[in-house]
């Protein structure tokens, strides 16, 4: 998509962008993120009367710690996200007010989840920052995306960081960390709705092009925190926890997305859309394959730890 198709498919989508804003604010409840957070389990770290971080100290699994910490770690990129799609969508009209609006409702949610975890001691609060120092100076950077292929990406990984979270809460095993990651959870539902609709718009304008970028971007996906240090041991350790693997992501944020869009009724498709369309098909056939290896194997090793133990 050149410059110039860019630019009128921003214009284009401008009436569907403040329609959909409309009907986030409208939808959007204001919450506190202090309001979430057991400030009363409180106390120094440092100082004469603190007291040095172990794990012992936590109440949470191994694994419930590490999951907390990628999806903490990966809000904390806020910045680089902003510049991203400031620079896909514009600072002027619906569009600004957008970028500003979600910039400002994410903005929360890193705060709260850091703030629960040093307050319950939930993780080792010098490794945390070192890693958040990481993580923010490795930035998230696009390569300049065209539109299509940000709107399409968004919707995903909205949804994906919404599973993600509010799996987490659950598997936390504990009722305040399940009361925050659920409505940390609702703010990412509500952005993805948003998306999603706007990528719904734009099949109708540009189908064959938008076609084109769902298929790479499920092709291509990854998660924004995949810059985060240890990322592949860490996301291995939420796929084996079921909190986040394969299935979860084949069944609760692509095919849902795709039955919304509906891709496999979508007509008017140029040669180029048909094309990955039949792409698209391919890739999940094989990803629903690999599903089921993982289940298996997970199943396998979780039967043999049972007989050990």
């Amino acid at each position: 998509m050149t410059i110039t198709d860019s630019t009128r498919l921003l214009l284009d989508l401008e009436p569907v962008v403040a329609e959909n804003l409309d009907r986030h604010l409208g939808m959007a409840k204001e919450w506190m993120p202090h309001e979430y957070v057991p400030w009363s389990q409180g106390r120094d770290f440092a100082g004469p009367d603190g007291e040095v971080w172990d794990p012992e100290q936590s109440s949470l699994s191994p694994v419930a710690r590490t999951a907390l910490e990628v999806n903490l770690l990966t809000e904390d990129n806020l910045p680089s996200y902003h510049r991203e799609i400031e620079r896909a969508f514009g600072q002027d009209g619906a569009w600004g007010t957008w970028v500003h609006r979600w910039t400002a409702e994410e903005g929360r949610h890193a705060y709260c989840i850091r703030d629960y975890l040093l307050v319950t001691r939930g993780v080792d609060p010098v490794e945390l920052e070192q890693a958040r120092m990481q993580v923010m100076q490795t930035g998230y950077d696009t390569a300049e995306k065209p539109i299509l292929q940000v709107l399409t990406y968004v919707s995903f990984q909205e949804l994906a960081t919404r599973v993600s979270h509010r799996n987490t809460g659950k598997f936390a095993d504990d009722p305040i960390a399940e009361k925050l990651l659920t409505r940390v959870s609702t703010d990412e539902n509500l952005h993805m709705v948003f998306y999603r609709n706007l990528a719904k718009a734009a099949l109708e304008i540009a189908p064959g092009p938008t076609m084109r970028a769902i298929t790479d971007e499920v092709i291509g996906f990854e998660m924004p925190g995949a810059v985060i240090p240890g990322f592949t041991r860490k996301a291995v350790q939420i796929a084996q926890a079921g909190i986040y693997d394969q299935r979860v992501h084949l069944d609760e944020v692509l095919r849902p997305l795709l039955r919304h869009w509906k891709v496999w009724e979508l007509e008017g498709l140029d040669r180029e859309g048909e094309k990955a369309r039949d792409e698209l098909d391919v890739f999940l056939t094989t990803a629903e394959a690999q599903a089921v290896r993982f289940e298996e194997r997970r199943e396998r090793t979780r039967a043999k730890a049972a007989a050990a133990g």
